[in-house]
């Protein structure tokens, strides 16, 4: 069984800072993409940045420039480091990650449980 666990999300003001990190864990083969998606309410889900497991980088225009994505892959983790946080990245950030499980022949997309940012002073 395959579980994703973010961490790291609160309530910071305008100009602050969080890093938000998701492990993976389980019965795991291979990690192909990892990301970071977010939902505000009342919005469609978003995606913020993706890395791929050749270390191939995305962003929303949004976030460039103010977001860092890495990943550690002995650790199965990704972090998403915030900088310069604006009342309109409040969401509830989801962590993604396209991986193969043991035993299986196919990837398949997997998602954690998401964690509130909130950016209000």
């Amino acid at each position: 069984q395959v579980q994703l666990v973010e961490s790291g999300g609160g309530l910071v003001e305008p100009g602050g800072s969080l890093r938000l990190s998701c492990a993976a864990s389980g019965s795991i083969r291979s990690i192909n993409a990892m990301g970071w998606y977010r939902q505000a309410p009342g919005k469609q889900r978003e995606l913020v940045a993706a890395i791929t497991s050749g270390v191939s980088i995305n962003y929303a225009d949004s976030v460039k420039g103010r977001f860092t994505i890495s990943r550690d892959n002995a650790k199965n983790t990704v972090y998403l480091q915030m900088n310069s946080l604006k009342p309109e990245d409040t969401a509830v950030y989801y962590c993604s990650a396209n991986l193969r499980p043991l035993g299986v022949r196919i990837s398949y997309d997997y998602w954690g449980q998401g964690t509130q940012v909130t950016v209000s002073s």
